[in-house]
């Protein structure tokens, strides 16, 4: 064995393999969360995002100076700061410059930066940016030991652990993100209200989440939108720091001439893609998913247009947007996770108090820092200032002792008491300072000095003092802003009281008879009129019919199998022709062992008895039925080898049920005692004791008209029902004479 393969084996350890596997997706997991997708709740930037802003001060990219490459800005922060690749520190700048996506935008972009239909930016080489004035606010004060500074990963650089943050950037802009198990996502909110809401913290610091709503009103989407939330859904959210926020797109009727009108919406929802979503309304209308409206246009420039046509000027508008919020985008949610990095790096998520007291805990710290560096300074000014005072006052001799000896400094030192800095600052002061008016300005500079020391002094050494300064440093901050009138608005709008409008079944098929078909093998069409069902229809060879029906155009049409599943399907796409048709299964996931027991055309409101082999049943209404998608739905809960027997149709004047089983027990009892659900397994409608024994018939009937039933071609009553008549879930007796053995009430 070489010493190279020996040195290897010495170092080989040996270690389970959960263990190694645990500890290593643990460090990547905290790596994911605290490097990269969760805000600092001082600052409320990522890394990326703290690196890019550090990045452009370190280029003098500030907003008073002339913009740069982005590319340049992005070689800087990845040869330095961030080591991850240009394409996401170029994503994450852009982002930082979309007033789209965010509030307040930290980087003024010169170029393509995309835009709300989704278009991306262009290349960072045609792209350029410098900082705004909220990117300035943010990193005030970082040259004075504000904060503390860390070693980047080359070691070769420092960066910022935190900014001072003289901007509320993480409420102001939000933020979102996925971490490992956990995510964030922080709405944006409007600064005015957010300095206000500070200012309300601080004079009060037991002030309570409900009462901060007074101020801070909810989130203030740069996309605008109306946010449809009552004033205690607000509150809560902001007390638990999670909760939804339902946004719709503002809109407005335009009346045309002959009565006619169109809706244009000129707000969309926060994130939400103009361009997707315009073809997701397009889409809808040319299914047929959208009843009501008729087209849509995109007329927007630089601001949202978007026109609505309705299908006719006879539908309330309302209506028309009723139908819109529910099926598209122009309604969506925003759902608030306020989970945050403490100044610990630690994920927590807080509530909105909760996130306001961390900025000013912060903001406290960072004065306190800005003080104490003041302070110094002015120590080191005074310091130097007594030396220079000392040195006009002994003028002479100072130049004699400089002019003679090569050791100038000690005997300085020695002769005149000066400490090392009085000393160099004297050996370093220019020949022109020496004027006779230099002392005074000495003097009157050290007074003004003194009183700054005195004041600052007392600043740090009371707490009050502190938080009246913060209250100051936020009032001018709001004032900044105020002077905006388009970033100090409020571009969203809280609707507490939102009319949610019943949208009714406006069809605008035609209402035409049609006769339906279905083969055995599956295979449905359509036939004008409604012909006699028992005509001969034209089948695939091997093939016959299984059901006919009538229905009308604008019929939905339910399908009904073994297994308990109800299937919709609008009479208008069910191919017509004189051909074989096409087969159901490719308008709808019929399962391949299910087989189709019952298809009717959907009546609102009316009521549906079902019954399985087993003896179960219940009623439930039709309106529960109707399915959404292709897919289906389960209304029936079946156990294990029991199938969906009997779907019939209630009389609305039916009091009575009749069920009778294989073993020819015919049991009757009210309808009362049949419970109406919307899903489930259902209750047990007739006993069944013996083994191999089920369920043959299920029927109702009023039972003043009598009980009746086909024999052949006979038909036949019984108006004296009390010998059958018993408590539900009962075992019955046996029919009266004349009833069929194939144990049927009618022939279907």
């Amino acid at each position: 064995m070489s010493e190279e393969a020996k040195v290897i084996k010495e170092n080989i350890k040996s270690q389970q393999l959960k263990e190694a596997i645990s500890e290593r997706y643990l460090a990547y997991a905290m790596s994911t969360i605290v490097s990269r997708s969760l805000p600092d709740v001082r600052d409320g930037l990522k890394p990326v995002h703290r690196r890019i802003l550090y990045g452009m001060r370190q280029l003098k990219l500030d907003p008073k100076s002339g913009y740069k490459k982005c590319a340049r800005v992005v070689g800087d922060v990845m040869g330095k700061y961030h080591p991850h690749g240009d394409a996401s520190i170029y994503d994450a700048m852009v982002r930082l410059a979309q007033s789209f996506s965010v509030r307040y935008p930290l980087v003024m972009g010169q170029g393509n930066f995309g835009n709300v239909d989704g278009d991306s930016a262009a290349a960072m080489r045609y792209t350029e940016a410098k900082l705004s004035e909220a990117a300035v606010a943010i990193m005030d004060g970082l040259d004075e030991h504000t904060v503390d500074f860390m070693d980047t990963y080359s070691g070769e650089e420092i960066e910022p652990c935190v900014m001072p943050a003289g901007f509320p950037n993480l409420l102001a802009n939000g933020a979102n993100g996925i971490a490992v198990g956990m995510a964030t996502n922080i709405a944006p909110h409007n600064i005015l209200e957010l300095c206000d809401g500070i200012i309300a913290l601080i004079k009060n610091p037991d002030i309570k989440v409900a009462e901060l709503i007074d101020y801070i009103k909810g989130p203030d989407f740069p996309t605008g939108g109306v946010i449809c939330q009552d004033r205690e859904s607000i509150i809560s959210a902001y007390e638990t720091g999670r909760g939804n926020f339902v946004i719709r797109a503002k809109w407005e009727r335009e009346d045309l001439s002959y009565g006619n009108y169109q809706i244009v919406i000129s707000e969309i929802p926060y994130q939400v893609q103009k361009s997707k979503l315009i073809e997701k309304i397009a889409e809808l209308i040319e299914n047929g998913k959208l009843s009501t409206v008729a087209d849509i246009r995109d007329e927007s420039a630089e601001d949202v247009r978007i026109v609505i046509e309705p299908k006719s000027r006879t539908v309330d508008d309302k209506i028309v947007m009723a139908q819109l919020f529910a099926n598209t985008e122009l309604e969506s949610k925003f759902a608030l996770n306020m989970n945050v990095l403490d100044k610990n790096c630690v994920p927590k998520v807080m509530n909105l108090k909760e996130v306001l007291e961390a900025y000013v805990e912060h903001r406290v710290e960072v004065l306190t820092r800005r003080t104490n560096f003041r302070l110094e300074n002015i120590a080191h000014r005074l310091e130097i200032l007594e030396g220079y005072l000392t040195a006009y006052l002994n003028l002479d001799e100072v130049i004699h002792i400089i002019r003679e000896y090569d050791d100038a400094k000690p005997r300085l030192m020695e002769r005149f008491k000066l400490t090392d800095v009085q000393a160099d600052a004297i050996l370093n002061m220019k020949l022109r300072s020496l004027r006779k008016l230099e002392e005074m300005e000495i003097k009157a500079e050290a007074d003004n000095l003194k009183k700054e020391q005195a004041s600052l002094t007392e600043l740090n050494s009371n707490e009050k003092n502190k938080l009246k300064k913060i209250v100051e440093e936020v009032k001018d901050l709001r004032s900044v802003f105020a002077k905006n009138k388009e970033l100090s608005k409020r571009y969203s709008i809280i609707d507490e009281n939102v009319e949610n409008v019943v949208v009714p079944v406006y069809d605008f098929t035609p209402k035409e008879p049609i006769t339906i078909i279905l083969s055995n093998m599956g295979w449905i069409k359509s036939v004008k009129n409604h012909v006699d069902l028992n005509s001969d229809f034209a089948f695939k060879e091997g093939d016959s019919r299984a059901v006919a029906i009538h229905a009308m155009t604008n019929d939905k049409i339910v399908f009904a199998t073994d297994m308990g599943q109800f299937f919709t399907l609008d009479a208008n796409k069910i191919p017509s022709g004189r051909g074989y048709g096409e087969p159901l299964r490719l308008m709808l996931e019929i399962p391949v062992d299910a087989k189709i027991i019952k298809v009717f055309p959907y009546q609102k409101d009316e009521n549906i008895l079902l019954a399985s082999l087993n003896g179960y049943g219940f009623k439930v209404s039709q309106n529960d039925l109707i399915a959404q998608t292709k897919n289906g739905k389960s209304v029936m809960n079946l156990a294990d080898k029991d199938k969906l027997l009997i779907v019939k149709n209630i009389i609305a004047d039916d009091d009575m049920v009749a069920v009778v089983g294989n073993n020819r027990k015919l049991l009757v009892f009210g309808i009362d005692g049949l419970p109406s659900f919307s899903r489930g397994k259902g209750v047990i409608l007739q006993k069944y004791k013996e083994p191999n024994t089920y369920l043959s018939d299920v029927m109702t009937f009023k039972k003043d008209d009598g009980m009746t039933w086909v024999n052949g071609n006979r038909n036949f009553k019984v108006a004296d029902i009390s010998m059958w008549q018993g408590k539900r879930a009962s075992v019955g007796h046996m029919p009266p004479d004349g009833f069929p053995k194939s144990n049927k009430f009618n022939k279907e």
